[in-house]
């Protein structure tokens, strides 16, 4: 929107970022409205309901900033939560090229974030970052296609679902999706509607702990699959869910010599290796008060090492969950070998390695 503005008036507007520096405008513009913010992602709650007693389904309205994402990609949430701001990765669950988003997250009863989101209310803003990941459809689409997921992993192949039968595509699709039980299916209702739209796509709820109301029942297996798609051989299929799902069509696939048509979304990475040869520098931990010398470990182990318990989750950079604001110094991310000198940015204190000294507030 700035681009369009006179010329004359693009340059006030520079200048007032100029001077009300080192804050920025944002900062001052997100006091009379948090989605007036020029180069944050921003987005208010325009709807919410709960599919399950465990699960909040809720609507965001992205601010200007938002440049779009791609069926099966996921975004950083931020929520601020008595005061301090917390970052997770959620994948939004509607066609690509939707103008708002729709994400479903299932509550951990020792998720800090995912407890909050279920009292999420309409008008509640969010932080958002531009969306990022691999999991993606091919272009030109394959020509038959199988969707699995499991439980709250639903969201980014439903986003690929929806994405195809808005395109109209001429190939088979199958969906199929596994919860414990009838109740406990995510998105049954419009799962139904899109097939009754496309006739080409088709919808098997296969059911792990209950023996009646699925289309198949029991766990995973390769009879499930040939029942579903019984050419999945020639298809190209798309898998989000739990562990163990993940892990046994991994191995089916494997065995059958189709590795290369498994296409699996990933919350888990490689271990990390730190070195912590010349390590140099203090590290302190501002709002507790503690303070060491920098051992060339991983902020987080250092802050354990210091008798803290800052929250963590994968200890692998991919959760977000560990994230907070670094007040001073510098440090390389692990994961890219990225190195920022940043003052107040947030970090991820699992795959922050101090270079120097470090303050955080933690």
């Amino acid at each position: 929107m700035t681009a369009l503005l006179p010329r004359r008036v693009r340059g006030l507007v520079s200048l007032a970022e100029a001077l009300l520096t080192p804050h920025g405008a944002d900062r001052y513009l997100e006091l009379v409205d948090p989605m007036l913010v020029r180069r944050e992602i921003r987005g208010r709650v325009t709807a919410v309901r709960h599919q399950t007693p465990d699960t909040v389904t809720f609507t965001v309205r992205p601010s200007r900033a938002w440049q779009g994402f791609r069926a099966g990609q996921y975004v950083r949430m931020q929520v601020e939560i008595d005061g301090v701001r917390r970052t997770r990765c959620y994948s939004p669950c509607g066609a690509q090229g939707s103008g708002d988003l729709e994400f479903t997250v299932k509550a951990d009863p020792n998720g800090l974030v995912s407890r909050h989101l279920q009292e999420t209310t309409v008008g509640a803003v969010v932080g958002l970052s531009p969306a990022d990941g691999e999991f993606t459809l091919p272009s030109p689409r394959p020509d038959r296609i199988v969707l699995m997921s499991g439980g709250s992993g639903i969201t980014p192949v439903l986003a690929m679902a929806r994405t195809l039968v808005a395109e109209g595509h001429p190939g088979e699709i199958v969906f199929l999706h596994y919860s414990n039980t009838p109740a406990d299916a995510l998105y049954r209702d419009e799962l139904a509607e899109l097939a009754a739209r496309h006739p080409a796509f088709r919808v098997v709820h296969a059911h792990t702990h209950a023996r009646s109301g699925g289309d198949l029942h029991g766990l995973f297996s390769l009879a499930h699959l040939e029942k579903a798609a019984p050419w999945f051989r020639e298809a190209e299929t798309f898998l989000c869910g739990p562990a163990p799902l993940m892990a046994a069509a991994r191995e089916l696939f494997e065995n059958e010599g189709l590795s290369a048509q498994l296409h699996t979304e990933e919350f888990t990475a490689a271990p990390l290796t730190f070195a912590a040869e010349a390590a140099e520098g203090r590290v302190r931990f501002a709002r507790s008060g503690r303070e060491c010398d920098n051992s060339g470990k991983p902020l987080l182990e250092q802050a354990e090492d210091a008798g803290l318990t800052p929250e963590h989750g994968c200890r692998m950079g991919i959760c977000f969950s560990c994230t907070q604001l670094k007040t001073a110094g510098r440090v390389r991310n692990a994961r890219t070998g990225e190195v920022s000198g940043e003052e107040n940015e947030e970090i991820q204190l699992c795959v922050s390695v101090p270079v120097g000294d470090v303050e955080i507030d933690a």
